[in-house]
């Protein structure tokens, strides 16, 4: 029954959502999507940046600990967006992203436009950290994107921050209505996908010290409330 009830609602999400299905095939789609998301983002961020202050500050708070004896911190941003993160940032840092739009919002900082399972232009062993915040539910691999880190780091090792929106309980309401919105929420949301369970990818890593926390904030607005991850991960074995 609940089977037939995830393929019934699901059906009839596509249905509603058939122009959006088409765009693609007439091309409109991604340059539409590249214009709206950061718009998206923006207003999201605002409201959710409220629900996650406090744990961003303690996820951030022991940056400082990998400063070289200069004092100096090189700090990656892979997939910015819109910002969010910088004010907890000290002033240097690099950031990327695969959409162009964001780039005027982040004129301030070195800005690079790539992928976050493909950074050549990031040289090997040159940063301290590294700061994923809701980027591993929208790349291509979790497992190559989490490996590429270790080229980046200096010898030394250093921080890989993240912060992730994951998979519900399975047995969970949330988890159900995950598996009718995703596909759909996929092609609206620039290959977001929400039933991924990202802290299987991070345990099985060759992190020397992982420190791993599930919270759970709450957007009552939010077609699916997603469950989100989020502390330090340190050096690379």
């Amino acid at each position: 029954l609940a089977v037939a009830s995830t393929l019934f609602l699901h059906a009839c999400l596509t249905l509603l959502a058939m122009p959006i299905y088409l765009l693609p095939f007439l091309g409109i789609w991604e340059p539409l999507c590249q214009k709206f998301f950061p718009f998206f983002l923006e207003k999201f961020s605002a409201i959710h940046e409220r629900k996650t202050k406090k744990q961003k500050q303690e996820l951030f708070h022991n940056l400082p600990d990998f400063m070289r004896p200069s004092g100096e911190l090189k700090l990656l941003e892979i997939r910015t967006g819109c910002s969010a993160n910088f004010q907890f940032y000290p002033p240097g840092c690099t950031c990327t992203d695969t959409n162009p739009n964001f780039q005027q919002a982040l004129s301030r900082k070195r800005f690079l436009l790539a992928v976050g399972e493909d950074l050549h232009q990031v040289p090997s062993s040159s940063v301290d950290a590294v700061i994923r915040a809701f980027v591993l539910c929208s790349v291509c691999s979790v497992n190559g994107t989490v490996k590429y880190c270790e080229r980046l780091y200096f010898p030394q090792g250093g921080a890989f921050c993240f912060l992730e929106h994951v998979a519900a309980d399975h047995s969970s309401w949330k988890y159900f209505w995950q598996q009718i919105c995703c596909p759909t929420w996929k092609l609206i949301f620039d290959g977001c996908c929400l039933m991924r369970e990202i802290w299987k990818n991070l345990e099985q890593a060759n992190f020397s010290e992982l420190n791993l926390q599930h919270i759970n904030i709450e957007l009552p607005w939010k077609p699916v409330r997603c469950p989100n991850l989020g502390n330090t991960v340190k050096d690379f074995n």
